[in-house]
């Protein structure tokens, strides 16, 4: 490795700096206009060719809510010094959960966090800062790199609806790293789950709750009835289902004739992942015929499964560095999607990072300014040690 410690050349106070900057841009998922804006300015005085494209013409029904602003995914790219190396994807997420606006970020003792009943948003505004540092360090260091490709994605909190329609015939990495993990600095994210929503309607029968209920068919109590009886929760230990939506009814003198639960079933096996849903249609069908109820089901894939093999170069150059760099290099597997999944899924081997965030998606976020220097350092070596492949 060819790393030294005494070459660094960004300072942690315009690294912090920067991040609070973009967290104090409100960018809740479906309304990233005013960071992608910034990020494309960014990404232009870098020297980085920058595009966007037209996802948001594919995805507005997709997204939750009413306000939308029409934001593309942001693909650029830096032009390497070497072009026989590999090629590099690094990506991030530039969209946030609620409640993400009007953050407050305060340091105390090291450790960035919102003051307000907010998030911080360093899911993933943390992710773009380090990408953004890391490519002006390319830019003002000497060194031998391939072409650097940056994504920069919208909705990614909305089920990976960005990167899931990506214009990725502009993209020709070789591999790719994720910056959109909250484990600990070091661990290597290898592989990952599918993800499948499914919707169940249950139709029953209206009638007059207080006239002549007996008419009627509750469309409610056969779902609480079903739910009663469906496996939820952790399955196994590569198997997760819930359901996180019920909708339903009309008033409250009105039996109920309609239903409308939303759910997911996640696994890293796909034999599993399907044998998990055929059993909530399975329990829903029999009980919605016990009541002489109706059921349909609409079933959505959201993203497949990936799993690197340790012995990939990309991932023994990332234990190599860790090692160099006196992290301890964990490979481990995951619960949750991320965009990993969907850059995996087109063709490129890619990991996802463990930026050291705490509490993600909470008011309690927050994340310790180090966590930004060792990401930063960590990657800058793997960059440089590509001609190694």
């Amino acid at each position: 490795m060819i790393f030294s410690k005494g070459r660094e050349m960004f300072k942690e106070e315009n690294i912090v700096n920067k991040f609070i900057e973009l967290t104090k841009i409100d960018s809740e998922s479906g309304q990233e206009r005013a960071i992608a804006d910034k990020l494309k300015m960014e990404l232009l005085n870098l020297g980085l060719e920058v595009n966007e494209d037209n996802v948001a013409d594919k995805i507005q029904n997709d997204i939750e809510g009413d306000i939308k602003d029409n934001t593309g995914n942001i693909i650029a790219k830096l032009k390497g010094s070497d072009p026989e190396l590999p090629t590099l994807l690094l990506s991030a997420h530039m969209d946030t959960v609620k409640p993400g606006q009007d953050v407050k970020p305060v340091i105390e003792d090291g450790t960035i966090f919102s003051e307000s009943e907010t998030i911080l948003g360093a899911d993933d505004k943390a992710g773009i800062t380090m990408i953004l540092t890391i490519l002006r360090e390319l830019k003002q260091r000497k060194l031998r790199y391939g072409d650097i490709e940056v994504v920069f994605t919208v909705c990614e909190e909305e089920g990976l609806l960005g990167s899931r329609n990506l214009a990725v015939d502009k993209l020709n990495a070789d591999y790719g790293i994720v910056y959109d993990s909250g484990e600990e600095v070091g661990t290597i994210i290898t592989e990952g789950p599918a993800q499948t929503e499914i919707k169940i309607i249950v139709k029953g029968k209206a009638a007059h709750a207080g006239r002549e209920p007996y008419k009627g068919i509750d469309a409610i109590k056969i779902a609480g009835t079903a739910l009663a009886k469906v496996n939820l929760g952790k399955i196994d230990e590569e198997t997760t289902a819930n359901i996180g939506i019920i909708k339903g009814g009309k008033a409250t003198n009105i039996v109920p004739d309609e239903v409308e639960l939303v759910g997911e079933v996640r696994s890293r096996d796909e034999v599993k992942l399907e044998k998990q849903i055929q059993h909530m249609i399975e329990i829903f069908k029999d009980t919605a015929r016990e009541y002489g109820a109706e059921v349909e089901f609409e079933i959505e894939r959201l993203f497949s499964p990936f799993k690197l093999n340790k012995d990939l170069p990309l991932i023994q150059l990332a234990i190599d560095s860790a090692k160099e760099l006196d992290f301890t290099p964990e490979l481990i597997t995951t619960r949750a999607g991320s965009d990993a999944n969907i850059f995996n899924d087109y063709g490129i081997p890619t990991f996802n990072f463990g930026l050291g965030t705490n509490h993600g998606h909470t008011p309690d976020e927050n994340i310790q300014i180090e966590n930004f220097t060792k990401i930063i350092k960590y990657s800058l070596n793997i960059i440089e040690n590509l001609n190694s492949l």
